[in-house]
């Protein structure tokens, strides 16, 4: 998920690079998205994995 997020971020850069505005938002908005979904789930990995020891 981390992978699609940095690619949704290469996407933007290149649209705004050359003047898609409305498509670079977009791709932006779907990076940070994914990106703050990998993040809670790596915590929730980390919790779970702390309860089961």
């Amino acid at each position: 998920m981390l992978y699609y997020a940095a690619v949704f971020f290469v996407i933007a850069l290149i649209a705004a690079l050359f003047g898609f505005g409305g498509i670079a938002v977009g791709a932006a908005g779907i990076a940070q998205i994914l990106f703050f979904i990998f993040i809670i789930g790596f915590v929730i990995s980390l919790i779970l994995g702390l309860v089961k020891k």
